[in-house]
């Protein structure tokens, strides 16, 4: 691992096709914004030999600017590959937002790794999201890794801050999380800072000194060895307690001196189990340098500590139908099964879509069968269609390299999948599968738009579809009752990105206009209402009569209409037309223009006239009746009302709890989570939460998460029902 002798810097080069998955690691980035997760990538790449200096990436033999290839403000809000060639293992280094509105491009690229390194700042320490990934890795077994960066910082404090991870991470356990080198510190700076030049590797006791630009292994000082004693002790420790060698432990504390490379591979193992979480440290190269602090030391890790794609077990699989269907994990010979885990649109090339290849292997030009879970509330369609593979290629920022396949194991670019969305299922056109699908979070955050011109009205529907195809954690609803277009986003930023692919990648501009929720109406009492409708204009006229009674039914009862009329005053072919009168009428509201709900109307009387009575003056009579019935009586505005669930460190439940009562919230319950965190329980209407997926992450310091269900519609205090009558034109 990162503690063997290097002889070079390795075998340099961006990846070609992997031939085997066992010569395959696939490892995503972790960290919140700012960790320096994009720096660390470019330093790898370079150290790796992808880029032949920070910030430049060779191509033909001619040089671009790295930014230019992918701008690091694009990288900031989704998911990237960077696939490099290290000692004849092809790595795929996912680096993922660090944003908490980009989650699902940080849960992209966990389903497409299978290790994670988290990075941690050691100026800024480890926020609450990142520990809440944490705890998503652990759930399911994933092994991991920490690298602390900004060491160049002032304040940065590896040991300190490897205490702070130990004790975020570690869990029960702060013996499994544990250094393999310290930092090697140079002469005092005239600012007082001792820059950091090197690593000590605690296993082999080693010196590595980055200070020249090229990692240059030397033997330690005394004076260093002293320095590492206590924390080498430590770490033979804590891989001793993980080794399945149960005899180790006691020959260690009897004083045998334990073989280096026992160690190591006991280490090896610990990491790909997921049981031990080595820190690491790293820096970027300075100008001019061929090689970053840590990146090879780091690079040895990714290759002989994390798993294989072969030590990974195949997700759930079934046919589209529904029945279980067992695959081999990770055969490249088995039956096809992929699935895409990132989709984008290319102006040149059209849609592009990333690919982890689970069974099988994927070739240009095969048909494949493309299966979806539709996800009709998100708006994606269901898909169950047979597609042309377009090239296979090797992203690097917007550059893709062909190739020739891609194995089981391996991520891929496939190009030109025009009906795959993210997180659709590749596989066999003669032996369709469907892969389980990953969980995504709910998106909570209303952001209602309209077309700017009729221009861009024409426009609005394709791009809409393309952005839901892209993204599958924005929500698109077009909402029947307040007749809205809403685009359910994570965050603010979320939305802002989303209008911006909107207007740069699909040329539709749009207005973001305040977001309605489906207010209703009912009576708070029984009334009285007659309908009169008596016209002569020559001719045939119109004449029709009805008395009706209204009075409220219980929540959710609707509208039912009961017909009590004595001695045929109405004649029975026009009753059901007095009943659509009332509800057309009780669909557009009887104060404030809101559909009226969850009452009983009863016609009691009426007169009709043999010549001039008709279906459409029956209609008219039972509308008029209904309002002249709302204008005796006095009428609830009704709010949709929500159950909200935050689940909440211990830290911030007095402060949850007391901005959901400022919400007009009513608390039900609290109970214990685990893990010091709470899950409070409430009822808070809807018209004030638009915005609390914002307002909660600021409350919480994003260590919070909710969600939200309807509940039920109820009377909204006479004082803001008054304010909302205001501003209704016609109320």
């Amino acid at each position: 691992m990162g503690d063997k002798a290097h002889a070079h810097p390795g075998a340099a080069g961006r990846a070609t096709a992997a031939d085997h998955p066992a010569s395959v690691r696939n490892v995503v980035l972790v960290g919140h914004s700012g960790s320096g997760k994009t720096t660390l990538v470019e330093a790898l790449a370079l150290t790796a030999g992808a880029v032949n200096r920070a910030g430049r990436v060779e191509d033909g033999g001619t040089v671009s600017d790295y930014d230019e290839i992918e701008h690091r403000q694009q990288r900031s809000v989704q998911l990237s590959l960077v696939p490099v060639d290290w000692d004849g293992y092809k790595i795929n280094i996912l680096d993922t937002p660090g944003y908490a509105d980009f989650v699902g491009e940080l849960r992209a690229g966990l389903r497409a790794a299978d290790a994670a390194l988290f990075v941690v700042s050691a100026s800024d320490g480890v926020d609450g999201s990142t520990r809440m990934v944490w705890e998503e890795c652990a759930a399911v077994g994933m092994p991991r890794a920490i690298v602390v960066t900004h060491l160049e910082s002032a304040r940065a404090d590896f040991e300190e801050m490897t205490r702070i991870c130990a004790e975020a991470f570690g869990g029960d356990d702060p013996d499994a999380v544990l250094p393999l080198y310290l930092p090697l510190r140079g002469p005092e700076a005239p600012d007082g800072h001792a820059p950091v030049t090197g690593l000590i590797g605690l296993l082999t006791q080693r010196l590595f000194d980055y200070a020249s630009g090229e990692r240059k292994e030397a033997e330690p000082g005394p004076e260093q060895r002293q320095l590492i004693e206590d924390a080498r002790n430590r770490l033979i420790e804590g891989i001793i307690a993980e080794s399945e060698d149960e005899t180790l432990m006691d020959r260690y504390l009897g004083g045998e001196e334990i073989d280096l490379k026992t160690l190591v591979q006991d280490l090896e193992r610990a990491v790909a189990r997921g049981t031990f979480f080595p820190v690491l440290a790293a820096a970027p190269a300075a100008e001019g340098a061929r090689q970053g602090l840590g990146t090879v030391e780091l690079l040895e890790l990714v290759t002989g500590g994390f798993p294989t794609p072969l030590e990974r077990p195949a997700p759930s699989v079934t046919t589209p139908d529904g029945a279980s269907r067992a695959v081999e994990a990770c055969d490249p010979d088995g039956p096809l099964l992929a699935e895409v885990v990132k989709t984008a649109s290319d102006p040149y090339v059209g849609r592009v879509s990333l690919v982890r290849v689970f069974s099988g292997t994927l070739r240009p030009d095969a048909t494949v069968h493309v299966s979806g879970h539709g996800l009709t509330d998100r708006g994606h369609e269901d898909h169950d269609v047979d597609e042309r593979i377009g090239t296979l290629s090797a992203p690097f920022g917007k550059q893709q390299r062909a190739l020739t396949h891609c194995i089981a194991g391996d991520l891929a670019s496939v190009a030109k999948l025009n009906r795959a969305e993210t997180g659709d299922t590749l596989s066999a056109k003669d032996d369709p599968l469907l892969m389980e699908p990953w969980r995504m979070p709910d998106p909570l955050l209303p952001l209602a738009i309209e077309a700017h011109s009729k221009a861009d009205e024409d426009k609005l529907s394709q791009g809409l579809g393309r952005l839901a195809a892209e993204d599958p954690t924005m929500r698109l609803e077009q909402n029947p009752a307040t007749h809205q277009v809403v685009l359910w986003c994570l965050g603010e930023a979320h939305a802002d990105v989303t209008l911006e692919r909107l207007r740069n990648r699909y040329g539709v501009q749009v207005d973001v206009v305040p977001h309605k929720v489906s207010l209703r109406e009912t009576f708070a009492g029984t009334s009285s209402g007659r309908g009169r409708h008596v016209k002569q204009s020559g001719g045939h006229g119109q004449f029709a009569i009805c008395e009706i009674e209204v009075e409220p039914l219980p929540n959710g009862s609707g509208i039912e209409f009961v017909d009590k009329v004595i001695g045929g005053a109405v004649p029975r072919q026009f009753i059901p037309s007095v009943e659509k009168g009332v509800r057309a009428q009780a669909a557009r509201g009887v104060a404030a223009g809101y559909p009226l709900i969850d009452v009983r109307v009863t016609l009691r009387d009426g007169k009709a006239h043999s010549v001039d009575s008709s279906d459409a003056a029956f209609q008219t009579a039972g509308a008029l009746a209904l309002r002249e019935a709302a204008a005796d009586a006095r009428i609830h505005l009704l709010e949709p009302v929500a159950e909200v669930s935050v689940l909440v460190g211990d830290d911030y439940v007095g402060a949850v709890m007391s901005d959901l009562s400022g919400r007009r919230g009513r608390v039900v319950g609290t109970e214990q989570a685990g893990g010091g965190r709470t899950l409070v329980r409430a009822e808070v209407p809807e018209i004030e939460i638009g915005r609390y997926a914002v307002d909660l992450r600021s409350i919480s310091h994003g260590t919070a998460r909710f969600d939200r269900h309807y509940a039920r519609h109820e009377p909204m205090p006479q004082q803001i029902a008054e304010r909302i009558r205001e501003r209704t034109p016609d109320s």
